[in-house]
């Protein structure tokens, strides 16, 4: 796919491998910032990292029949409680509509960060059957309904100085009592999934299939 070097007011596809053939979609979700309005393009590092992301795991799950898109959002942040100004759960719903239109395929979402967050936020969409979370960002008051029958596999380092691996560990416990959730101990890694880059693929790919069976 050719790289998306240009700033969108609405969010896109900017990569995408669905075969023919395809039995199900990944839908991948990258990280952000907690507040940020300034507009995404091909620059920002955190969609570059989740397209080093999809790359390897569209590559990995081939063979399965699986479909991989990246999700460029509007905005860098989160920017709850903001109003009108965009966020990437609203990016993510539209995104899980225009695959239900296109493709009417079961989807797992997997995030990194942010997208994580964003993922389990979204993970209610009847299409979903579960969320693949690499160190994300689970504050302990976000709810777990949004998860309720689905399965959450999320995986951290300890060495993690931007989100909290005992907050992922323990947002997982509270997730099990409604879903089919399990914590990863990812070992003495940091953040941007630049460590052990081999074992976060293995962890993302294996997840998805886990997810979508």
């Amino acid at each position: 796919m050719p790289e998306m070097t240009t700033s969108s007011a609405t969010p896109v596809f900017t990569d995408t491998w669905v075969p023919d053939s395809a039995r199900a979609i990944t839908l991948v979700l990258h990280g952000g910032a907690q507040h940020g309005t300034d507009p995404l393009d091909g620059r920002s590092l955190s969609w570059r990292r989740g397209r080093a992301l999809a790359r390897h795991v569209a590559a990995a799950v081939a063979a399965d029949d699986v479909g991989v898109l990246l999700l460029r959002y509007r905005v860098r942040g989160w920017n709850a409680g903001h109003g009108s100004v965009p966020s990437p759960v609203a990016d993510a719903r539209w995104a899980l509509d225009e695959i239900a239109r296109t493709h009417d395929l079961p989807v797992a979402v997997l995030g990194h960060s942010m997208g994580a967050r964003t993922g389990v936020a979204v993970a209610d969409h009847p299409s979903v059957r579960g969320v693949v979370a690499l160190a994300p960002w689970l504050p302990p008051d976000d709810p777990v309904a949004p998860l309720a029958g689905k399965m959450l596999r999320a995986a951290h380092g300890r060495l993690d100085r931007i989100t909290s691996a005992r907050a992922t560990s323990a947002y997982v416990a509270r997730a099990a009592e409604v879903a089919d959730a399990e914590f990863t101990d990812m070992g003495a890694v940091g953040h941007y999934l630049l460590r052990r880059i081999p074992l976060w693929n293995a962890y993302a790919a294996a997840g998805v299939r886990e997810v979508l069976g």
